[in-house]
């Protein structure tokens, strides 16, 4: 059986980069004052991010059913004989679940993974995928496998504006103004299904500071015991520079010497929540005997 591995956009693979690694990435959609707009198809980081700053209305949608199932059927009628695919968490968005439903139609060679992930940890879950297809696992069973180690993972996510908070109703207008003149910086989480509050502190450099604790105290509490070697920390962020990125990234490799570092821009629909400005960090935990 000839397995392929695809995705969305929301792991922050583009299709460029999927096409590198062998594997497929859908666009999500995404809706500027009315116009329908594809992440990393005709919408870069900048264009997102100042559409945001520009006071644009801007809203991310899931890819519609036939987007979804004309990949599927160009994919199986490309030489696969099956697929896995891995979607963001169902806890963040509907296009899981409408996946799952979709591939009804295709008598069980399209697999629907939901391992509750996004961003960087989801990342990681599309390249396991991907080693364990080379493997010769079959779609099925890198779906079980991936399900079973779905809360191997955690991300953080400091954010620099309450303004985008507050659009999506999380914080009232209120919290809002007091945050602004008090300088808060809420620090969120994603521990599995959704977006949650961790912490408050004031000003950013603080929030970088809570998440470095957070990540430390994960490695010794709920990852206690495994190798460092196996530990992946994802730096992440949401319309960055260049320097903030190299800054964040050099940071969390000088905390975690051990570990494998990388930095991934946080997808368009983290991104819509938190606003320019967010800073974020993740833990995933590789599968022993992973090799890639």
């Amino acid at each position: 059986m000839k397995t392929a591995v695809m995705t969305d956009s929301n792991s922050g693979i583009s299709r460029r980069e999927a096409e590198k690694l062998g594997i497929f990435s859908l666009p999500m959609p995404v809706i500027i004052n009315g116009e329908t707009c594809y992440e990393g198809v005709d919408l870069t980081q900048e264009m997102f991010y100042e559409s945001l700053k520009g006071g644009k209305d801007v809203s991310t949608s899931q890819p519609s059913p036939g987007e979804v199932m004309g990949m599927w059927d160009e994919i199986l009628a490309g030489g696969y004989d099956e697929i896995v695919h891995i979607p963001m968490s169902s806890g963040l968005s509907n296009s899981c679940e409408a996946a799952i439903s979709l591939a009804a139609e295709y008598d069980g060679k399209v697999q629907v993974v939901d391992n509750h992930r996004i961003s960087v940890t989801l990342r990681e879950s599309v390249l396991e995928a991907r080693e364990l297809a080379e493997s010769g696992l079959s779609a099925r069973e890198i779906k079980k496998e991936l399900e079973e180690r779905a809360y191997d993972s955690v991300i953080y996510i400091a954010v620099d504006t309450l303004e985008f908070l507050k659009k999506g109703g999380r914080v009232t207008p209120a919290a809002a103004a007091l945050g602004a003149v008090l300088n808060i910086k809420p620090v969120l989480t994603i521990q599995g299904e959704r977006l949650d509050a961790f912490a408050k502190v004031r000003g950013m450099k603080k929030g970088k500071h809570r998440m470095l604790e957070a990540l430390k105290n994960d490695l010794v509490t709920r990852f206690q015991g495994v190798d460092m070697s196996r530990v992946v920390i994802g730096g992440a962020g949401a319309g960055l520079s260049a320097e903030e990125e190299k800054e964040w990234t050099d940071t969390l490799k000088e905390t975690f010497p051990q570990a494998m570092v990388y930095y991934n821009p946080l997808s368009f629909s983290i991104g819509s929540h938190t606003g320019p400005g967010a800073v974020g960090t993740a833990i995933s935990i590789r599968r022993a005997g992973s090799l890639y």
